[in-house]
């Protein structure tokens, strides 16, 4: 599936709602002036790879997981992979039985 600018501009505007963080503290969070996170949602600009980059270490995910549209919630799941790969072999074989039956309901 192609993605559009139209698209990029969504999951910046769907990931940012999930951080809970306005256009205004994002664009002065990132060294901008506080109108560029909403020039870039409202598809009049797009990000330099350098800046795109930078959105999405601030938004906590990779870029990867910036495009993997598929996931609901990237960042969290980046917070449980991490946590999970500190744990022992034995507790994340528990954790992931855990999982995969939550799953099922």
């Amino acid at each position: 599936m192609k993605m559009t600018e139209k698209d990029i501009s969504n999951r910046i505007t769907q990931l940012r709602l999930q951080k809970n963080v306005s256009e205004y503290k994002m664009s002065l969070a990132l060294g901008h002036s506080k109108g560029y996170i909403q020039s870039i949602s409202s598809g009049r600009t797009m990000p330099s790879l350098g800046e795109f980059l930078a959105i999405c270490e601030y938004l906590e995910v990779t870029p990867k997981q910036f495009f993997d549209d598929g996931s609901k919630n990237p960042a969290l799941t980046q917070k449980i992979v991490e946590s999970v790969s500190k744990l022992s072999e034995k507790d994340q074989r528990l954790v992931l039985e855990v999982s995969e039956r939550l799953g099922k309901e």
